[in-house]
């Protein structure tokens, strides 16, 4: 999935490119206005993120040229102004959703989600049971089987077992999963997430390190699922 960044600056534009990465998105960043109307016409994105003040055409004025050379790609504002009218006039123009900074790297995400979604024409399933190579995970009853097997996990490792399966087998760097599962926002210098992840290698593939839970050394982890 291609994801155009268009902001000028640095700071964020390296931190949201870092992040969608690691989740396997392709990103291209433009600094400015003009760099990001270049972008646009000459490939295809799936997404594209928009800094509402940008050095040298304002988001809004971008917005209406992208939708002027015909291209319907879903837009998401960024921007520091919080305030109803800005978002109002965001949306009018064209744009498909609005996130006020600061903002959680896991909402950016679940609403990049959502606006791919929106513009392919998809609809979740609502599904009961997640079934990952020989692993089931009953969302009903919360209980996880191995084959017919019923594998005993605590709250926090169904959780985060959970939050993998949905992940659909995208690399999650540590300091997502920590914020997902366990809800915090910074590194408390603790291994509490490999600790974790030990403990479902143990109880789902006897503690083999590149099975079921596969490593990427400086990276994260992903299921290893097909």
């Amino acid at each position: 999935m291609q994801i155009l960044i268009i902001e000028d600056e640095k700071r964020v534009a390296e931190f949201i490119s870092k992040g969608l990465k690691v989740e396997g998105y392709f990103c291209e960043h433009a600094n400015d206005g003009q760099s990001g109307l270049m972008f646009v016409r000459s490939q295809t994105f799936d997404v594209i993120i928009l800094d509402r003040m940008l050095p040298d055409i304002d988001g809004i004025t971008v917005l209406k040229q992208i939708r002027h050379l015909g291209v319907a790609t879903p837009v998401l504002f960024l921007t520091a102004l919080d305030d109803i009218e800005e978002k109002v006039n965001g949306l009018r123009a064209g744009g498909d959703d609005y996130l006020t900074k600061p903002f959680d790297f896991d909402e950016l995400v679940a609403r990049i989600e959502v606006l791919v979604r929106r513009s392919s024409g998809g609809h979740e399933r609502n599904e009961t049971v997640i079934r990952l190579n020989d692993v089931s995970i009953n969302l009903t009853h919360h209980t996880v089987h191995k084959d017919s097997e019923l594998i005993k996990l605590t709250a926090l490792e169904y959780d985060l077992l959970l939050f993998m399966a949905k992940s659909k087998g995208r690399v999650l760097s540590r300091e997502r999963i920590l914020n997902a599962v366990w809800q915090v926002t910074s590194d408390p210098l603790t291994n509490v997430v490999d600790v974790y992840i030990n403990r479902l290698r143990k109880k789902l593939d006897g503690n083999q390190p590149n099975s079921f839970i596969e490593t990427l050394r400086g990276v994260g982890y992903r299921l290893n699922v097909h």
